[in-house]
């Protein structure tokens, strides 16, 4: 997360006075700077060049590299220099670092941030209301992306009411799947998940069976692996019917009997040794063959596509309520309230939010488009047509939770706690009864601010 630099072109033309002095003639008077003929306003100044700075998060280097790529496309197309950032990993450690460069005055222009963060920015001050460019700019429209996400993007803490402003726009949309390692799946006599899916058979006890053969491969081979961040977990909270938070978002819901049946299965995972160790990034192991399955978003694939084992993707097994738990992730580019240039920051927004923009990132895998509609669907699944993309969209369609910012409190301290708390339950510090006890005292502080 940073701030806007720009680079002054240097003036050249310093007069050479000792050499004057050196000669007999006198030196000549300083000239006048010639008039403009009468009427005519005086020649504008030469500009200083633009730059502006931006920066998104990535998974990895692939996924850092396809936005890299398009940069200087965009440039074109605004009229600006653009330098690109890819900032930090997965982790809440990348909001920190741009609060604190924003602080500072040394963040880009404009960056991307999850839609969890969305709030905790605004009520801060830190983002600048891009709904006055957004009036002046044809063809723009709410309605061109997912309700979802312009729901927060568009909301007024001042007055509670949707629509007023505009933080932001929505860069992309996912859910989660679980990548594949087919060999592994095929060597260990494993059913195949894809077909199980398709079969509508596909639920947590087949996902366990799945789990535990490949595990029985031996060695350091491990059946499923997941990332230690709030949306793998949250994910089999939901599947049981639970979820971080009470209908209403203003209380902790972390020990309702849902939540807790969720986070007794995945909680057997680990204690029996079927998962990579919680708090390991499990990417590495699964592209190194490691890892039968491995639960992430789109934005994986860039990455998980140059492995050279035989890989697929399907989506999440459904849990008790009947669905698969899976969240509609989203984040969205934002501008420093600060930046210099607040217009040409809007266009940088708007330019990389464009449909064929987002498809050429959505073509090297990374992402589902922000914008809405069937033509959409139907380019997303021509993106590495061998691969099962329907997975994703299948996501989409089973009820998702919508990732969204804490308007009643602080995402953040409620984001901190709550990890915190589950990562002593699935590493084995605590019990399932003593999380049931405990779990929501810290994370309930978060509403009290």
């Amino acid at each position: 997360m940073r701030f806007l630099t720009f680079s002054p072109f240097v003036r050249l033309g310093a007069i050479a006075l000792w050499v004057l002095s050196a000669c007999a003639v006198p030196a000549p008077l300083p000239q006048q700077p010639a008039q403009p003929p009468a009427g005519e306003a005086p020649a504008a100044p030469a500009s200083e060049e633009v730059v502006l700075r931006w920066r998104t998060r990535p998974d990895n280097k692939e996924e850092a590299d396809v936005y890299a790529s398009i940069s200087d496309e965009v440039s074109k197309r605004i009229g600006v220099k653009l330098i690109y950032e890819p900032g930090g990993s997965e982790t809440a450690s990348y909001q920190d670092v741009l609060k604190t460069e924003l602080a500072s005055g040394t963040a880009p222009d404009v960056f991307w941030i999850p839609g969890t963060d969305i709030a905790d920015f605004v009520e801060r001050g830190l983002l600048l209301d891009l709904r006055p460019f957004a009036a002046k700019t044809p063809g723009y429209s709410d309605d061109n992306f997912y309700p979802e996400p312009m729901f927060h993007l568009t909301y007024n803490p001042a007055t509670g009411k949707t629509g007023e402003v505009l933080w932001g726009l929505p860069r992309d949309v996912s859910t989660f799947v679980l990548y594949l390692n087919l060999d592994l799946i095929n060597e260990a006599g494993a059913p195949d998940p894809r077909e199980l899916a398709k079969a509508g058979k596909w639920d947590w006890a087949a996902f366990e069976e799945v789990a535990r053969k490949v595990n029985a491969l031996g060695g350091d081979i491990k059946g499923y692996g997941m990332n230690a961040w709030w949306g793998p977990y949250g994910a089999f909270m939901n599947a049981a019917g639970g979820g971080f938070f009470n209908k209403e978002r203003n209380a902790c819901n972390l020990t309702s009997k849902e939540s807790l049946e969720g986070l007794a299965f995945l909680k057997k995972l680990y204690d029996e040794g079927l998962a990579v160790p919680y708090g390991e990034d499990s990417e590495p192991p699964f592209r190194a063959g490691k890892v039968g399955m491995f639960q992430n978003g789109r934005w994986a694939t860039p990455g998980i596509s140059t492995v050279t084992f035989n890989w697929d993707v399907v989506e999440l097994p459904k849990g008790p309520s009947g669905h698969m738990g899976n969240w509609l992730f989203w984040g969205a580019y934002v501008v420093n309230k600060n930046t210099k240039h607040p217009e040409l920051a809007w266009k940088l927004v708007d330019a990389l939010t464009q449909p064929e923009i987002q498809a050429k990132v959505a073509a090297r895998g990374t992402n589902i488009p922000s914008r809405r509609g069937e033509a959409v669907f139907e380019e997303f699944l021509k993106i590495l047509p061998e691969k099962n993309n329907q997975a994703f969209l299948n996501g989409l369609a089973d009820q998702p939770t919508a990732e969204g910012p804490l308007w009643t409190g602080s995402w953040p301290d409620f984001d901190r706690a709550m990890g915190a708390v589950v990562s002593d339950l699935l590493t084995g510090k605590i019990t399932l009864e003593e999380f049931a006890k405990i779990a929501c005292d810290e994370p309930s502080k978060a509403f009290n601010r």
